[in-house]
C-alpha cells in the first residue's frame, strides 16, 4: 500500500486469467521496492492458484512502467543498500513462472520497464507505445533486464537500442522481436482478450511443459537431444490430461480444463 491506502497493484481474476495492474500512475509505475514487493506476491499468488490459467500484467495510467524508481534510487546509493537485486528475482518470476504470462502495454515503457515486457511469454502492445533503454543516459547499464531482453532481440538491434538509448516505437519492438505485436489502441483489449481465450484451451501441464521446451537449451548431439525429447513427449501422451483431451477431441467437445474457467 501507499501513504494513502491505495493498491501498488490490483489483481482480478475472471475466466481463469488473472490480470496483475500496476496502479503507481503517481510515479508512471515506476519500479519501487513496495511495487516489486507486491507484485512478486500477487504473482506467486496466481502462480498456485489452481483457478488461474493465464496471469496478465496491465497497468493503469497512461505509462506502462517507467523503470527503477529513481527517488528511492537515489536515496539508496547514499546508504549503499541497491534494490537492484528485488528487480531481479521479479524478472526471474515472470520468466519461471508455470502458467502464460501476457503483458499488455499501452503506453511508454522505459529501462526496467522493458524487462518486464521481455519476462512476460506474449507481449501485446499498443501501437501508440514507445520504448527506450534510458540506462546510458543516466550513467548506468542494462545489465539485469539483458538476461530477458537479448534473447528475445537480435544482436545489431540490440547494440543500437542499448548504446544510444534512444526512444523508438511499437512497430519497431515488434519487428526485432521485443513485443509479439503491436496493433492500434482501438484493438489492444480484444487482441489480449483473444490470445488469453486461445490459451486456456491448453491444459495447464501441456502449458507449463511447453514454457519449460521453449527455453530448454539446444544439445550438441542432435540424436541425443532427439531420444531425450522423445522421451518427454511419451511422458505427455501417458499423462491423464492427454487422456483427456485425445478423449475431447474425438467426442467432439471441449475438454474438461476448458470448461473449468467457466464456472
Amino acid at each position: 500500500m501507499t501513504s494513502d491506502d491505495t493498491p501498488l497493484v490490483r489483481t482480478a481474476t475472471e475466466h481463469g486469467v488473472a490480470t496483475l495492474t500496476l496502479d503507481s500512475p503517481r510515479n508512471r509505475n515506476a519500479l519501487s521496492t513496495p511495487l516489486v514487493t507486491r507484485l512478486r506476491a500477487e504473482l506467486a499468488a496466481a502462480a498456485t492458484d489452481p483457478a488461474v490459467r493465464v496471469v496478465v500484467l496491465d497497468h493503469a495510467g497512461p505509462v506502462f512502467c517507467s523503470g527503477a524508481d529513481l527517488v528511492e534510487t537515489e536515496a539508496a546509493c547514499r546508504s549503499g543498500t541497491m534494490p537492484v537485486a528485488m528487480l531481479a528475482d521479479l524478472l526471474a518470476d515472470l520468466w519461471e513462472c508455470p502458467k502464460p504470462v501476457v503483458a499488455r502495454v499501452a503506453g511508454p515503457t522505459r529501462a526496467g520497464g522493458i524487462g518486464l515486457v521481455a519476462a512476460a511469454d506474449l507481449a501485446i502492445c499498443a501501437t501508440e507505445a514507445t520504448f527506450a533503454f534510458t540506462e546510458v543516459r543516466l550513467g548506468v547499464i542494462p545489465a539485469v533486464i539483458s538476461a530477458v531482453v537479448l534473447p528475445r532481440m537480435g544482436s545489431r538491434a540490440a547494440t543500437r537500442l542499448f548504446l544510444t538509448g534512444e526512444v523508438f516505437d511499437a512497430a519497431h519492438a515488434a519487428a526485432v522481436g521485443l513485443v509479439s505485436e503491436a496493433v492500434p489502441a482501438t484493438r489492444l483489449d480484444r487482441t489480449v482478450s483473444r490470445i488469453c481465450q486461445a490459451l486456456v484451451r491448453g491444459a495447464p501441464q501441456a502449458l507449463a511443459g511447453t514454457k519449460q521446451l521453449l527455453r530448454r537449451p539446444r544439445a550438441a548431439d542432435l540424436r541425443a537431444e532427439l531420444a531425450e525429447l522423445s522421451a518427454l513427449s511419451v511422458g505427455y501422451f501417458r499423462s491423464p490430461d492427454a487422456q483427456e483431451g485425445i478423449a475431447a477431441f474425438r467426442d467432439k467437445r471441449d475438454p474438461q480444463w476448458v470448461l473449468d474457467t467457466r464456472r
